[in-house]
């Protein structure tokens, strides 16, 4: 994922002005690269080291929409709603 991409998808998911490390911006860039490998692992579907790569972020992903869960639902479900994941 390229620098310009990750700014887009930082800026939509912002609590602040310069904001990185917020939950919300950790899931979408994660979310960004999880479609960017499943559209590789479409096309090389032997490529089982990209494969793990995906598992590990799903996995990491799962982790942070939990602790958000935790945290505080409704920014959850804010979340989940504007990425369109099914939980």
């Amino acid at each position: 994922m390229d620098t310009a991409t990750k700014a887009v998808v930082r800026k939509a998911h912002e609590r602040h002005d310069r904001d990185t490390g917020s939950t919300e911006v950790q899931v979408a860039l994660i979310t960004s690269r999880i479609q960017e490998l499943s559209e590789h692992l479409k096309v090389h579907r032997k490529d089982h080291s990209s494969r793990r790569g995906l598992i590990v972020l799903v996995s990491k992903r799962r982790r942070l929409l939990d602790y958000l869960r935790r945290k505080d639902v409704a920014r959850y479900r804010a979340l989940v709603q504007s990425l369109g994941l099914r939980r």
